[in-house]
């Protein structure tokens, strides 16, 4: 997976009445870039698409038919495999804090002060008490009795728990506080009362780096929902590629976040369960010239039946239909075959030269052209892999290197996802 910083800087507060109007843009920073808290200077770019496929795989367990829940997508997620990053202010006065930016899930929460356990983290943890606008919510509100896993304290405020597929979890009191978003044009966004968790007892393999988690899904408080009034339901983002890594693009919000530049092609977005994750239809796949017709995955193969995800690096696809792509493309590619990072399927010698076939992905009403970045990745000096594979027992999942130079836009009200070809290191 391409990680990703959302990098946002304090500044002046603009209400978020000016946010729906003008809408905003943040800026994108990929996670090996050096703006990134995560970016090792010792790791070479190798080292770096190595590490990122080997999160692709660990993340997807949170997709598996029998790990999705049917009321509550946050108790499901592979904890620090996200693949963005996203520095928040919390409170008044304004509190900065980095967290993992997830859009396979929805709760935002991060460490707060007093912590009966909580894991190491570099930045200080968030203290509600010196913040004037932080309230815990009660049990009898609404935000606490749609959330699953919550219970009542002896005050009557509410309790979330959330827990993960690799043991991880937080717990702590479900709030509300004042949220801010500092934008592109120098002036920050605030978003009162927005829903948070303040963990005070959290563990699991958080990297120090973060101090908890922003849920980008599509459910009832993850921070797209929440801010759903004011953004009117958009956003979109521009991910650069790989090679690109230094450079930052954006995530856009409201007006700002409307693709509508000619190519720009349109899918539905499917309601299913969870409302956490982004359900499209995939109808087929061509390679070169030949269309080969979706199977289904766990999901099936009607309406709703592949995730777009932007934290998964590799397209992932149910192995019988995968067999059909990878044999429709070795037959296209006279190149020599080489071993690549474990669990990649197909590479070749990265000395050969070779023409890489057109693969174009067919949507509900949207046929999506990939350009060769979108389809192979130099994983060393030796090996260039296909960026499609196959993994079991697993929903169909479009992963954010076919995502690569297209501005891609979410229409929660609509209910739509556009795809616009674009240079992303000029968006």
């Amino acid at each position: 997976m391409a990680a990703i910083v959302l990098a946002i800087l304090a500044l002046s507060t603009l209400c978020s009445i000016e946010a729906q109007e003008g809408g905003f843009s943040v800026e994108l920073i990929h996670r090996d870039s050096s703006k990134s808290p995560f970016y090792n200077p010792l790791e070479t770019t190798s080292d770096r698409v190595t590490n990122a496929l080997r999160r692709s795989f660990n993340r997807v367990h949170r997709f598996k038919r029998n790990s999705v829940p049917t009321t509550a997508a946050e108790s499901d997620l592979t904890a620090d495999s996200g693949e963005y990053l996203m520095k928040i202010s919390l409170g008044t006065p304004r509190f900065d804090i980095v967290a993992i930016a997830d859009t396979g899930s929805d709760l935002i929460w991060t460490q707060c002060k007093p912590c009966s356990q909580c894991f190491k983290q570099d930045a200080p943890f968030f203290d509600p008490s010196k913040s004037s606008t932080y309230r815990k919510i009660s049990c009898s509100a609404s935000q606490c009795i749609d959330l699953e896993r919550t219970s009542c304290s002896t005050d009557h405020s509410c309790q979330y728990a959330v827990s993960y597929g690799d043991s991880s979890f937080s717990d702590g009191d479900l709030a509300a506080d004042t949220l801010t978003l500092a934008s592109t044009t120098g002036r920050p966004v605030a978003f009162p009362k927005t829903v948070i968790g303040c963990g005070t007892f959290n563990g699991g393999t958080f990297d120090e780096k973060t101090s908890g988690i922003i849920g980008l899904g599509g459910g009832q408080v993850s921070l797209i929902s929440q801010l759903r009034t004011s953004v009117a339901g958009k956003f979109s983002y521009c991910l650069l590629p790989i090679s690109q890594a230094g450079n930052s693009s954006k995530i856009n919000f409201g007006s700002n976040a409307i693709v509508s530049a000619p190519g720009v092609v349109s899918t539905p977005l499917v309601k299913k369960s969870p409302d956490t994750f982004y359900f499209l239809t995939l109808e087929a796949i061509t390679v070169g010239t030949k269309r080969i017709k979706f199977t289904g995955s766990s999901l099936g193969s009607e309406e709703g039946n592949i995730i777009i995800d932007s934290g998964t690096t590799l397209t992932l696809l149910p192995s019988e239909f995968y067999s059909e792509v990878e044999s429709a493309m070795t037959s296209q590619i006279s190149a020599k075959r080489t071993e690549g990072p474990e669990g990649v399927s197909l590479c070749y010698n990265a000395k050969d030269e070779f023409k890489i076939p057109d693969v174009t992905v067919h949507f509900t009403n949207a046929d999506v052209k990939l350009k060769p970045l979108n389809t192979f990745i130099r994983v060393s000096d030796t090996a260039i892999c296909f960026t499609f594979n196959s993994l079991d027992d697993i929903v169909a999942i479009y992963g954010n290197l076919s995502q690569m130079d297209f501005l891609i836009g979410y229409d929660t009200q609509k209910q739509t996802v556009s795809f616009q070809p674009t240079d992303c290191s000029k968006n």
